[in-house]
């Protein structure tokens, strides 16, 4: 069966002073896939990652996200997209040190206002964090802080989880608890854009895209999801030039 586009850049360019961070990007987003963007330092996954999260507006080219013409929107409508849509995750944690897990997830709730104890705990259950929900940030481990920070990510049920780094931080144990989380959420029917320098997180993705010098040099799938893939499917993200 035939996925819509969440997510569609075409030909997308993002200039700052003289600095081209991407030049002509197309990269095409399934709902429910798991998608991988590497690239070394200095690539343009962060900026690519600040136009599809709605934190930034592209210099020229055209963003699609969920069926509407974002390109030239305010940066208020961005930001109630981003609040209303998107699960942002980040290499640093950012939760508040003074308030405890359960109170970081429900501090999420408050910007959307819809304070629900029992749904935020259902958030730190998914993460496997239920009997940690009392603890504060400097009582649990990093990966149990980012564990955390996914659980907030989840609360408004977003349309797209969308990582920069997430397992950055942590050791290879956490790693893997992390990464099989998104392999859950993603079974479930989640679309996920994971920003990694990490080859074999982006190993379990659905599929990979290759950043250099703010271009798409490639766009391959990994077999091991969804079955074999159509060679159109294979070239949605089409390398410039």
């Amino acid at each position: 069966m035939n996925r819509s586009n969440i997510v569609e850049l075409k030909n997308v360019s993002v200039i700052y002073d003289t600095l081209a961070a991407l030049q002509d990007v197309n990269v095409e987003v399934q709902e429910g896939e798991w998608l991988a963007v590497m690239g070394p330092s200095g690539s343009g996954k962060t900026t690519m990652m600040n136009i599809i999260g709605c934190l930034d507006r592209p210099t020229r080219g055209t963003v699609i996200f969920d069926g509407e013409d974002i390109s030239g929107a305010s940066l208020k409508t961005l930001t109630s997209i981003r609040r209303e849509k998107i699960g942002l995750i980040f290499q640093q944690f950012h939760l508040v040190p003074y308030l405890t897990a359960l109170q970081n997830v429900m501090l999420a709730q408050y910007y959307h206002s819809l304070v629900d104890e029992k749904e935020a705990l259902k958030a730190l259950e998914r993460v496997g964090l239920k009997d940690r929900s009392s603890h504060l940030p400097k009582e649990l481990s990093g990966g149990e802080q980012q564990r955390v920070c996914i659980a907030r990510a989840l609360i408004n049920y977003p349309k797209l989880i969308l990582a920069d780094e997430p397992t950055g931080n942590l050791d290879e144990t956490n790693e893997s608890i992390v990464v099989d989380i998104f392999k859950g959420l993603n079974a479930e029917g989640s679309t996920i854009i994971v920003v990694t320098h990490d080859r074999e997180v982006a190993q379990r993705a659905e599929r990979v895209v290759r950043l250099a010098h703010g271009k798409v040099v490639t766009g391959r799938h990994h077999r091991h999801h969804h079955g074999a893939h159509s060679p159109q499917d294979i070239t949605r993200a089409k390398p410039n030039g």
